[in-house]
């Protein structure tokens, strides 16, 4: 029988959600869990792959199990897993659906905070800049539906099969005092470190150190840059995933910088 398991997890102690030996990871994580707790080795399928420190509101993973519980593996389970790791729902599925393969919609969410806060280091990025140009930011970010080749934005380019990336939305906002900015966007799939490649640029935009017409270029010509600079880790965050046949609300935000759209406090810019 094959499960989706929905998750959420605070990923700052971690090297991400790939399993790698020697390293702490959130795969082997919940692998060990599973496999002490139903008595049998099991191996689990992700929806994607976040970097180390990287956090997510919602994941999803698949596993086989080929004998069904009698107890409450729910309970059990987040009984077991550290604080940082929270199970929300264990669905059965009909047939073998791919966690990764199948998703037809990611979204992430990169908040920053321009003002030091002990309370928001683990979640929020941390830039000591005021006067960011947000109207050229924002222009910057109305180009990416625009575009569907994100070579220019990847790390490692050659390691994929195509860069292309379907971008279905975009968009910049700041809250109501404007001490914190949120970058939302959504595609069929990214690329690695693309987001933090993307809010790198931005950043750079806002500060005065890049145009947009340069931004665009990157976009335009499909060239890594020798240098790439990505965002800081921390403020990422997978935010949703959807399928065909599955579409469930995040059930976690991991701080008080509240990722819902509904969120009065964020101001589209």
């Amino acid at each position: 029988m094959r499960y989706f398991v929905h998750i959420g997890y605070h990923g700052t102690k971690y090297s991400g959600w790939q399993k790698h030996p020697g390293v702490l990871n959130i795969q082997e994580v919940l692998e060990t869990a599973l496999s002490g707790l139903l008595k049998t080795p099991i191996y689990i399928v992700g929806c994607g792959r976040t970097d180390a420190q990287v956090h997510a509101s919602q994941f999803f993973f698949h596993m086989d199990v080929k004998q069904e519980w009698k107890f409450d593996l729910l309970f059990r389970l987040n009984k077991t897993l550290p604080d940082d790791i929270a199970v929300f729902d264990i669905i059965p599925m009909e047939g073998l659906p791919h966690a990764r393969f199948d998703a037809i919609q990611r979204s992430y969410d990169y908040f920053i905070h321009t003002y030091k806060d002990p309370f928001l280091s683990e979640y929020s990025s941390l830039y000591l800049e005021k006067n960011w140009d947000l109207d050229k930011m924002k222009d910057a970010v109305a180009l990416l539906p625009l575009y569907t080749d994100y070579r220019g934005f990847c790390k490692s380019p050659d390691r994929n099969d195509h860069t292309i990336c379907n971008i279905s939305s975009a968009t910049l906002y700041a809250d109501e005092s404007g001490d914190k900015l949120r970058f939302q966007i959504s595609a069929n799939r990214f690329l690695s470190k693309m987001i933090r490649i993307i809010m790198g640029r931005l950043l750079d935009i806002g500060r005065g150190k890049m145009s947009v017409d340069e931004f665009e270029s990157y976009l335009i010509s499909k060239e890594t840059p020798a240098i790439i600079i990505p965002a800081y880790p921390q403020g990422l965050y997978l935010s949703k995933v959807t399928y065909p046949y599955l579409d469930l609300p995040p059930r976690s935000t991991f701080s008080r910088i509240l990722q819902n759209r509904v969120n009065s406090n964020w101001i589209a810019i």
